[in-house]
């Protein structure tokens, strides 16, 4: 494979997503890939200051201004992380993305999805990742096990987190090709299993 890819995961809190993202990269850097792994909110440097108001800010935030504040730590990392890193062949892989903004503030919210896409490619110049993973999850069991310490955004309700599991759906309907929803309540080998595959059939594209 001669270029650098862009994978993204995405998924409610609580769905495996870390353990997923440690375990690819593990594949990944057995294979002889060079990885790097970012973050959405909180890609190193600005990002970090962006994520603590987003996470832990204690008074009311605008549904506006957080989806702006979302799109400024993505811009950050998109130009300063992820760009650079996919130029010099290098695999990135990114907890959370655009489908975030559109899950959480576009159906969670009840912003305006086609807006919120709009905003996304001004944020990313247009870039989009080469495969999205959403582990899927119902929402009594992420609640369940995010446990009773939350933050800001984990703190939203059931019925937020219900639409946001739907807009998840809806974007994997309108994009097959790119975004492969996983169930995430299979066990960790057969959810890496999964991964694995569907990341060798990205390879092979691109052999």
């Amino acid at each position: 494979m001669k270029k650098g890819l862009f994978i993204t995961f995405e998924g409610a809190d609580g769905c495996g997503k870390t353990t997923q993202i440690k375990l690819l990269q593990e594949y990944l850097q057995r294979r002889g890939y060079e990885v790097v792994l970012t973050r959405e909110p909180g890609c190193e440097g600005l990002g970090q200051k962006i994520r603590d108001l987003l996470l832990n800010y204690d008074g009311e935030v605008s549904p506006v201004c957080e989806s702006f504040l979302f799109l400024a730590d993505r811009a950050q990392n998109v130009d300063i992380i992820v760009k650079r890193n996919i130029d010099l062949g290098k695999i990135v892989i990114s907890d959370r993305h655009t489908d975030s903004s559109l899950a959480y503030q576009g159906y969670g919210r009840n912003l305006d999805v086609d807006r919120i896409d709009m905003l996304n490619n001004i944020a990313t110049s247009g870039l989009k990742p080469d495969l999205t993973y959403v582990f899927d999850i119902d929402v009594e069991t992420s609640m369940q096990r995010v446990g009773k310490e939350k933050d800001r955004m984990e703190s939203a309700g059931k019925k937020f987190f219900e639409r946001v599991r739907q807009g998840y759906l809806k974007i994997a309907t309108k994009e097959p090709d790119r975004v492969k929803v996983i169930n995430a309540i299979d066990s960790i080998d057969n959810i890496h299993k999964q991964v694995v595959e569907l990341f060798v059939e990205l390879e092979e594209k691109f052999s």
